[in-house]
């Protein structure tokens, strides 16, 4: 008999130290019931990256996403003002927005030609002459809420969140020093991998623990000896110097500068890869418990021609990378099928951002699963 959802939960002792604790259990990778659980109280109630603020400058321009596997839909405004709403018409609920991203003057359903302003007011319906009680005023699109915080859109689902600042914490601070604002978004690549989500988080969180077995390259340019790892409320910074020497890999070397390299982590699903004049962005999003979605957004000091080489040649080593860590989680997301495995104990040294991010994920799972059901 499969165990009920509160006894797997359960099974995770969040209040051990790092030195007593374990991961949380197999079957939270696996089980839909967990899955369906992180939907609602994780994705549908912390703030969410959507997009990028780039994408969005000028009044019209619009991009889609989906939070919680809820459409949402990001413009600006002729008034200027950057707002989200629901990407579902309220006529028949088709989506209103069907491009990943493009410029309009106005929204026009497909279906049946309803249309809305910039500002999610419904502007117009057709046939509808002889309808009773309809106020076109209370059926624009619906919004979210929405803020921004450096280069990026944030959503959240929840209208009783904390303010994004809040959620963000002393990460806002600390990120301050690395100049994102100097940077400019050159690619995306996005990454369809065999693994739950929490398996390529675990993955980042690991304090570099795989970095000298899995990323020959990368760890010959980073000192790992002195590799730091420090949690926060609900975020984790790991850094290390850059250490280049002759023996280094060539293609690393020759991208990845300055004196330290930072690899900062928001909960949930957040991750920004920084070192001199470059930046990654890596956004985890669910696709069930066996298969999640990476977006890798890049940026660059320098954008220009001349520097168009090492550019290629540094979203090159990042895909190099990617791969090698598709390679390793799509494994491990086998492995947690098995009945060979049922949890594993945690590196005291290097391992205390996971250990984090499992404490931070039961506490919402639990406090989820207290909730009553609706009426």
């Amino acid at each position: 008999m499969d165990p009920s959802l509160q006894n797997i939960l359960e099974s995770y002792n969040a209040q051990a130290d790092l030195a007593d604790a374990s991961t949380i259990p197999a079957s939270w990778y696996t089980d839909l019931r967990v899955a369906e659980l992180e939907r609602e109280q994780v994705f549908g109630r912390t703030w969410q990256v959507v997009g990028r603020l780039d994408q969005v400058a000028n009044p019209g321009e619009y991009f889609t996403a989906d939070v919680a596997s809820e459409p949402i839909l990001v413009v600006r405004g002729d008034d200027g003002i950057l707002r989200a709403f629901y990407n579902v018409c309220r006529h028949h609920a088709t989506a209103v927005a069907w491009e990943p991203q493009a410029k309009v003057k106005n929204f026009r359903c497909p279906y049946h030609g309803w249309t809305y302003g910039l500002d999610g007011s419904l502007k117009g319906m057709t046939d509808f002459e002889g309808v009773r009680c309809f106020d076109r005023s209370t059926h624009g699109l619906v919004p979210a809420r929405l803020a921004a915080w450096e280069k990026f859109v944030w959503v959240n689902l929840d209208p009783q969140a904390a303010p994004l600042e809040d959620f963000l914490g002393r990460l806002v601070r600390r990120v301050e020093p690395l100049g994102l604002g100097s940077l400019q978004f050159l690619e995306r690549r996005v990454y369809e991998i065999g693994c739950n989500w929490k398996v390529f988080v675990d993955n980042f969180l690991d304090g570099g623990y795989h970095v000298p077995h899995m990323h020959k390259g990368l760890n010959s340019v980073i000192d790992y000896v002195q590799y730091t790892i420090e949690n926060d409320e609900r975020h984790n910074v790991q850094s290390s110097p850059v250490s280049v020497a002759a023996d280094s890999d060539k293609d690393a070397a020759a991208t990845r500068h300055g004196d330290r390299a930072y690899y900062l982590w928001q909960y949930p699903n957040f991750m920004l890869n920084w070192y001199e004049g470059y930046l990654d962005t890596n956004l985890v999003l669910p696709r069930g418990v066996d298969a999640c979605t990476v977006i890798f957004d890049f940026y660059f000091g320098d954008t220009s021609e001349g520097a168009a080489e090492y550019n290629r040649q540094s979203i090159s080593v990042g895909d190099r990378v990617q791969c090698e860590d598709i390679a390793i989680c799509e494994s491990v997301q086998r492995g947690l099928h098995s009945r060979a495995y049922g949890a594993g104990r945690l590196s005291v040294r290097r391992e205390a951002g996971e250990h984090l991010f499992h404490r931070l994920l039961s506490a919402d799972l639990k406090r989820g699963l207290a909730v009553p059901a609706k009426a």
